[in-house]
């Protein structure tokens, strides 16, 4: 008797296993290339990648460039590996079992449990970990497993070298990023996009600073070299591009005038 419940108890598994449905797959975000708005890169894909569906992005000296967030998503991995493997990487968990890795990264913009959308600066092309030279490493993820990399839908190329135009965060008004560089001391805030404007307070070293507009002003001398550009941080608030990182040597693309 006992065998035979056995026996029963795995024919009704089987029938139940048959007639529940499989929990769809969910669908794959709109991933775009992950470099600011009109950028272009030369991405490679090689069979002895590791993993193999990664791809290495370059372009004339990128280190110290913007990566930006390829698809809308939550923060949920910043760390650095040291000298091995991935080195100073950041994952983006965008639902549904996707996430994108981008590794070897010079420098961090982001912090863990933080909320990004498309053109995010998320952190800045490095070599650190495994790399023998600047680039990005990228993947993009599916419950765990490296998939073959799309972009707005169409599949990258495999196996071979391609150049990918981005048109992430291209559309509506976009805000830059930027962190302030005096080498100490604060860096004195405007009214308005000159020295001759009234003080209206200061931004410490090293603080990061969202980019509203930027604009053309009295030309400052500092830690980025001579530059007209200035930068509003807020209503009435204005600091000059001379002191702040912003991974551009000019106006920052996307970024509107004021």
């Amino acid at each position: 008797m006992r065998k035979r419940w056995l026996a029963l108890g795995a024919s009704a598994a089987v029938l139940a296993a048959t007639l529940v449905p499989a929990a769809p797959a969910m669908a794959a975000p709109t991933f775009k290339v992950p470099f600011p708005c009109d950028q272009s890169w030369s991405g490679q894909t090689r069979t002895n990648h590791s993993p193999a569906n990664a791809i290495d992005f370059n372009r004339t000296d990128d280190l110290g460039d913007p990566v930006v967030a390829s698809a809308p998503g939550t923060v949920d991995v910043v760390t650095n590996l040291g000298n091995t493997s991935y080195g100073k990487y950041v994952r983006i968990n965008h639902g549904g079992g996707w996430t994108t890795y981008y590794a070897h990264l010079n420098a961090f913009n982001v912090s863990v449990g933080q909320a990004v959308g498309y053109g995010r600066v998320i952190g800045y092309v490095g070599t650190t970990g495994g790399s023998t030279g600047p680039h990005l490493h990228y993947e993009q993820r599916s419950s765990g497993s490296a998939v073959k990399i799309k972009f707005n839908g169409a599949q990258a190329l495999y196996w071979g070298t391609k150049t990918y135009k981005s048109d992430n965060g291209c559309g509506g008004a976009n805000t830059g990023e930027g962190t302030v560089n005096t080498a100490g001391s604060p860096l004195t805030v405007r009214s308005g996009p000159g020295t001759g404007y009234s003080s209206v307070g200061t931004v410490a070293d090293g603080a990061k600073v969202t980019i509203q507009c930027q604009t053309s002003g009295t030309s400052v001398t500092g830690t980025y070299g001579t530059s007209a550009i200035w930068d509003r941080i807020g209503s009435g608030r204005f600091v000059s591009d001379a002191y702040v990182y912003t991974g551009y040597d000019g106006y920052i693309p996307g970024v509107p005038r004021c």
